[in-house]
């Protein structure tokens, strides 16, 4: 496995919430959303996307997470962990280079500093902006999680037309797509047998947004949105790319899952 380039999909669980906490002006209707996550081995050093819910989610959400547990509240399993899913599936914790978040949101944040020689990769202006958070997007930042000592970060500085290739090989491609949060970034993961697979990740949380039908539920800035999501298609169309959303409770169950199944 350590020689070989797999993508695998992870979740921890699911956030229980309100269908407009997802979409824009929906409904107050209970809404359920997956967790997802990513891992992928390669032969350079392996690498995870996110992380999903810090694994104290499993036992205590109200003491980690707070007030906000009053809008999303976690539902996971500590073998769900992001460290405790890594050990499960026969790989060395040591073995994890990189830990590359897509943002500093409170359920993208479980593998921040579980992993003792990974480096930690994260736009510049997310991680300020997680230090100093506009009133309505403070609780979507838990500040535990990344705000710890010991901690090796990596600052892109990207552009909006910039992207970050991490290995120089082209399998993982950082793409800065703002909006929902200020440095948000999705990734384009392009594999020897599965071709290109787009993980929008907050970028379109569900497929009605990537569709252009809906708005998310939460977000920094509506334009930046609309654009990250109608730049991500042009890449999707240039690379036939599989598009992997956010958050979808529907979609998310049509893809492979680890540890069983992954995309090489």
């Amino acid at each position: 496995m350590a020689n070989e380039i797999r993508l695998y999909m992870f979740q921890t669980g699911v956030l229980k919430c309100k269908e407009n906490n997802i979409k824009m002006n929906a409904s107050l209707d209970p809404y359920e959303i997956p967790v997802p996550w990513y891992l992928i081995t390669h032969p350079k050093g392996n690498i995870i996307i996110d992380g999903g819910n810090a694994v104290q989610c499993a036992t205590d959400p109200v003491g980690h997470w707070g007030d906000i547990t009053q809008v999303y509240w976690p539902v996971m399993k500590e073998s769900e962990g992001c460290l405790n899913t890594i050990k499960a599936l026969g790989i060395d914790p040591s073995s994890i280079k990189y830990v590359i978040q897509s943002h500093l949101h409170l359920d993208h944040t479980g593998a921040v500093g579980n992993f003792p020689n990974a480096t930690h990769i994260v736009q510049r202006r997310e991680y300020e902006y997680a230090f100093t958070p506009d009133w309505f997007a403070a609780g979507g930042y838990i500040r535990k999680d990344f705000d710890r000592p010991g901690l090796k970060w990596q600052f892109l500085e990207l552009d909006y037309n910039d992207s970050y290739d991490v290995y120089g090989d082209g399998v993982i491609c950082i793409i800065p797509t703002p909006g929902h949060s200020p440095g948000h970034c999705s990734f384009m993961i392009t594999l020897p047998d599965s071709g290109s697979i787009i993980l929008a990740v907050d970028a379109a949380y569900t497929t009605d947004h990537w569709d252009e039908k809906a708005l998310p539920g939460f977000l920094a800035s509506t334009v930046d949105s609309v654009r990250s999501v109608k730049k991500l298609h042009e890449y999707a169309d240039k690379y036939d790319a599989l598009v992997v959303t956010g958050h979808d409770p529907v979609k998310w169950s049509e893809f492979k899952k680890g540890p069983q199944e992954f995309y090489r």
